[in-house]
């Protein structure tokens, strides 16, 4: 049982991208959701990387892959049938996992971007967030 355990991998959260605003949408575009490159670079997000976008305006859910789009200009745009599930201005959460050895976890940080209000320019970035207490929840 210990083996198990030594060589258990676990899906982790390895970044995201949060309360984005989608900035246009293409249904006749290739590729299915360029980020800027810079926020891609922030982020720790590889081209063509799985992501998993959540609409906060719709509760849409879906998984596509990252392309880049033109540094600092603050582009997150949903194509082809992505274009679907959001509109401009919409906000967004957009993850990334990765498999982790079980073991390795308390040596792993995820990448954390936060935008200021209303736009697509980071505010900061973490590793962790705030344990979240009985009927208490921090709003950002």
């Amino acid at each position: 049982m210990f083996l198990v355990y030594i060589f258990m991998m676990i899906t982790i959260l390895k970044s995201k991208l949060h309360r984005a605003r989608i900035t246009d949408t293409h249904i006749d575009y290739e590729g299915s959701c360029a980020i800027d490159s810079l926020l891609l670079e922030a982020a720790e997000i590889s081209e063509y990387e799985m992501i998993h976008i959540y609409n906060l305006n719709n509760g849409e859910r879906f998984t596509t892959y990252a392309i880049k789009a033109e540094g600092g200009t603050g582009i997150i745009t949903l194509n082809g049938a992505a274009a679907f599930k959001g509109n401009k201005n919409d906000l967004v959460i957009i993850c990334t996992y990765a498999k982790l050895p079980k073991k390795e976890l308390k040596n792993f940080a995820p990448k954390l971007v936060y935008f200021k209000n209303d736009s697509n320019k980071i505010d900061s970035i973490k590793s962790s967030i705030p344990t979240q207490k009985k009927n208490k929840v921090v709003s950002i």
